[in-house]
């Protein structure tokens, strides 16, 4: 799905009143596959030998390494295939390996599944962001010509321009835009909470506009328009996880579900877009029953992105 959203962005964002950076050839995206496994040993980062897009040639897929040309708030997602009996961690890095995100899997099954992240981080000049594979023949990433692995990143904001505003030229279009991480585990209580609580976050990546409150866990409309949201979270071992996106007074927008109650740790991802008015609310409900829970630590499995598409 991110592979697919990227491309529909890439193509029309010119049209968009969004659009300036792209329609002045200032724009930064790319998404790139990988159609061969890789097992975890003296490969550092994962390469990629498909380029579905290279607007700017930021990325080279040789390296697996995108390096910030523009500075500006980015939207990164990648998807990596389980290699059977093998473990899955692959870990999005910053400048060396500053951990943002992380994709991980520790149940040792003969079968293959895929598991996803993205998250939204800010970007300096020169910046290299790229995906760190763990240095063991234990771990393996899996793909084929399906392809299984994919990485796509995407400038939604460059950062504004310094110089005033001239005479005549159109006013900046609105900007909203958020991207959070938990590095702590939640854990169900009990189901009588009727008023479906917001699961609340500790590290904030982004807040363009100021509009999302990691401490209530919740994102505000200020401007009305499309939105996209992304969350990615960790199933706890020995526990269910039931994750829903929420809108107004409690209106289930998209959710996540695994009742598989195993000692394995895993991941589930959902994204979609909402038409939104000012004042609406927009949040990720736990289930509060002690079967369930959300798992995370300092490798952040679980992140909730959101920004604005078109006003």
């Amino acid at each position: 799905y991110y592979l697919l959203f990227l491309l529909f962005l890439a193509s029309c964002r010119s049209h968009s009143p969004l659009g300036p950076s792209v329609a002045t050839g200032l724009g930064s995206a790319f998404s790139a596959v990988q159609t061969s496994s890789v097992v975890g040993g003296k490969q550092k980062a994962v390469t990629f030998n498909k380029l579905m897009v290279n607007t700017g040639r930021d990325f080279n897929p040789d390296t697996g390494h995108f390096r910030c040309r523009i500075p500006g708030a980015y939207y990164f997602s990648f998807s990596v295939g389980k290699f059977p009996s093998k473990l899955l961690s692959v870990i999005l890095v910053k400048n060396g390996e500053e951990v943002q995100a992380i994709a991980y899997d520790d149940y040792r099954s003969i079968g293959r599944k895929v598991q996803s992240q993205s998250v939204m981080i800010s970007l300096k000049e020169m910046d290299t962001v790229w995906l760190l594979l763990q240095q063991n023949p234990q771990y393996a990433v899996y793909s084929n010509a399906g392809p299984y692995i994919t990485f796509s990143g995407y400038l939604v904001y460059p950062k504004p321009q310094a110089e005033p505003q001239s005479a005549g030229q159109a006013a900046e279009q609105p900007q909203s835009a958020f991207s959070v991480a938990r590095t702590s585990t939640f854990m169900g209580q009990s189901d009588r909470h009727h008023n479906k609580p917001p699961l609340t976050f500790d590290v904030e990546y982004v807040d363009i506009g100021g509009h999302f409150n990691k401490t209530s866990g919740l994102f505000t409309c200020h401007f009305p328009g499309v939105y996209f949201f992304a969350f990615t979270v960790g199933k706890h071992p020995r526990k269910a996880v039931s994750v829903k996106l929420m809108t107004g007074s409690g209106q289930v927008q998209a959710m996540v579900f695994d009742e598989d109650t195993s000692k394995r740790r895993e991941m589930q991802s959902q994204s979609l877009m909402l038409q939104l008015n000012r004042g609406e609310t927009v949040w990720l409900y736990s289930q509060q029953d002690k079967r369930y829970a959300v798992y995370s630590n300092q490798g952040r499995y679980t992140t909730f992105s959101g920004f604005l598409v078109y006003p």
